[in-house]
C-alpha cells in the first residue's frame, strides 16, 4: 500500500532541495511540536522544510491509514462517491487515497497552513485527473464557513489537534458538507480513540448512521481503559529512513476511525477486536458483534477454521459463524 509513484517521486525531488541535516533538524523540531502543542489549535507545520519532512515521513502513513479505512467503509456501505471534500488536507494524502478508491470527478482540499497547501499542489500537479485538478482553498474549518458539498467528506489526524471546544463545531461543519459519507481518521491511541468515540456519539445524535468499523449503533461497549484501533503496514522509503534514522523497511501505522453515512446500511458482520490467540487445533477470537462483545473459539471441525487462521485484528468475520 503506497502513494502513487508520481507523488513518491515528487516528494523525493522536493526534499532534494535541502541538506539531510536540515531535514533531520526540522523533523526533530516538528516531532517536539506535535508532542507539546498538539491539541492547542496552534499551527504545527511552519516552514517549507517542515512541510518537506511531513510529506516524506507522515504522508505515506496517512495515505495508508485513510486508504484502509475508506476501503473498508466503501465495501461495507456500498456507497459510491463522485466528489471529495477533504478538510485539513495537509499535502494531499487523503485526496490520493480517495482517488485510488473512488471514481472522482471533483476534489476540493481545505488547508489553513500555506506551506502545506503549496507543497500539496506541487506534489499532485503531475498526477493527472482528478488529482492534478484538485481545488485547494485556504480555510480553517473551526472558524470559516463554506458552502461546498461533496459525496465524500474526509478528515485525517486533524480533530485531535484541535481544542476540545472546537471539535463539535468542526464536526458540525463536516457533517453539513456531507452528501453521502463522512470519514474521520485519527491516531490509533487511547486519546485518538476518545476523539473518535465522542464524534461517533455526536454524529449518531445528529441522525447519522455508522458504515464502519462498528457493526452496531449502540453505545460503545469497550472498557474505559480499552480502545479500538487498526494497523496499516507502510513501506519506508530511503528518504524516510534517512530523515528518521533506522533500517527497518516498514512501519506499522496505528489508526482509529469512524465512517458515517446519511442512509443506513444493513450489512451484518462481526469485527475482530484483538489479535487472534492461536493454539493447537483452535483459534480464539475476540469479537465486536451487533448484539454484544464476545469471545469465540473456532476449532478444526468448524467450516470457518481456515478463514479464522487468516484473520487479523480489525478484520471482518461473517455473522453466520
Amino acid at each position: 500500500m503506497e502513494l502513487p509513484l508520481t507523488v513518491r517521486n515528487a516528494i523525493e525531488a522536493n526534499a532534494a532541495a535541502w541538506q539531510p541535516s536540515v531535514l533531520k533538524n526540522a523533523s526533530s523540531a516538528l516531532t517536539d511540536r506535535y508532542k507539546t502543542v498538539s491539541g492547542s489549535g496552534k499551527n504545527l507545520v511552519i516552514s517549507e522544510a517542515d512541510a518537506a519532512v511531513y510529506a516524506a515521513v507522515r504522508m505515506p502513513a496517512t495515505f495508508g491509514a485513510v486508504y484502509s479505512a475508506l476501503k473498508s467503509s466503501l465495501d461495507i456501505s456500498g456507497v459510491e462517491c463522485g466528489s471529495l471534500l477533504d478538510a485539513g488536507s495537509g499535502t494531499g494524502a487523503c485526496a490520493c487515497a480517495a482517488a485510488e478508491l473512488c471514481d472522482l470527478d471533483e476534489i476540493t482540499c481545505l488547508e489553513r497552513e500555506k506551506v502545506m497547501a503549496d507543497l500539496g499542489i506541487k506534489l499532485l500537479s503531475n498526477c493527472g485527473s482528478p488529482l492534478s485538478y484538485a481545488k485547494w482553498k485556504s480555510l480553517d474549518i473551526t472558524k470559516d464557513e463554506t458552502d461546498i458539498r461533496a459525496d465524500l467528506v474526509t478528515e485525517s489526524y486533524m480533530l485531535n489537534e484541535l481544542k476540545p471546544e472546537q471539535r463539535h463545531k468542526a464536526i458540525d461543519k463536516l457533517w453539513e458538507c456531507t452528501e453521502k459519507l463522512l470519514l474521520l481518521v485519527e491516531p490509533g491511541t487511547k486519546d485518538g480513540f476518545e476523539v473518535i468515540k465522542e464524534a461517533r456519539s455526536y454524529l449518531l445524535k445528529k441522525g447519522g448512521h455508522i458504515a464502519a468499523p462498528c457493526p452496531h449503533e449502540n453505545e460503545c461497549r469497550l472498557d474505559k481503559n480499552d480502545w479500538c484501533h487498526f494497523t496499516a503496514r507502510i513501506q519506508r522509503s530511503r528518504l524516510h529512513k534517512l530523515i528518521k534514522g533506522g533500517d527497518v523497511p516498514y512501519e506499522d501505522e496505528k489508526y482509529t476511525y469512524i465512517a458515517v453515512i446519511r442512509s443506513p446500511s444493513y450489512t451484518s458482520y462481526s469485527r475482530v477486536l484483538r489479535h487472534p490467540v492461536t493454539e493447537k487445533g483452535r483459534i480464539t477470537l475476540s469479537l465486536c458483534s451487533p448484539d454484544e462483545n464476545r469471545t469465540v473459539t473456532v476449532t478444526k471441525s468448524s467450516p470457518i477454521y481456515k478463514q479464522a487462521r487468516k484473520v487479523r485484528c480489525g478484520d471482518i468475520i461473517a455473522e453466520e459463524m
